[in-house]
């Protein structure tokens, strides 16, 4: 049994990659340390495939290893250092010019997101951009239901509020009149 975990885990690593960096970049805010947080997971993951429940979501679980891996950083670089959030902008590659207008609306979605309380913006990442019900992300935040429905709430009525500001373009997807849908 212990293989055919393994082998799941091990077959299940690539295609959750992309998400678990996604993760990475949103708890760490730098590229390289999201980097580190997804080899990391990889790694744990690996080692600790036995405690792997076959049939349950396997991105749970790696969500969940990322963010305790994260969880203990926190705690070891604020003995050691400061951290900063890295500008959304330099986190997106623009790469050909019919997509620089989707990565500058994504670089004010990431800035604004990347302004909220850090709880905030992990829920809104778990749930809206990696899809998890309120209850996978109550799972890997290991916080009840409830409380990430509260931050998700916060979170909407935070940047609600910054696309109302007047003078400011609301950012949204589709918006042609500059106005809310």
């Amino acid at each position: 049994m212990k293989a055919t975990g393994l082998q799941e885990v091990k077959a299940g690593l690539a295609p959750n990659l992309a998400r678990l960096w996604r993760y990475g970049l949103v708890l760490s805010g730098a590229r390289d340390v999201a980097d580190d947080l997804v080899q990391a997971t990889c790694v744990r993951a690996i080692e600790r495939a036995d405690q792997f429940q076959s049939g349950t979501r396997l991105d749970r679980w790696l969500f969940a290893i990322l963010r305790s891996i994260w969880l203990n950083e926190l705690r070891a670089r604020r003995v050691r250092e400061g951290g900063g959030f890295v500008d959304a902008s330099e986190a997106l590659v623009v790469d050909g010019a019919g997509e620089i207008e989707t990565n500058i609306l994504a670089a004010q979605v990431l800035r604004e997101v990347g302004g909220l309380p850090e709880a905030q913006r992990e829920a809104v990442l778990l749930v809206y951009v990696e899809g998890l019900s309120y209850r996978e992300a109550a799972e890997v935040l290991a916080a009840p239901i409830g409380t990430v429905m509260s931050r998700l709430a916060a979170a909407r009525a935070t940047l609600g509020k910054l696309q109302a500001t007047p003078g400011r373009r609301p950012v949204v997807a589709g918006d042609e009149g500059g106005t809310e849908p």
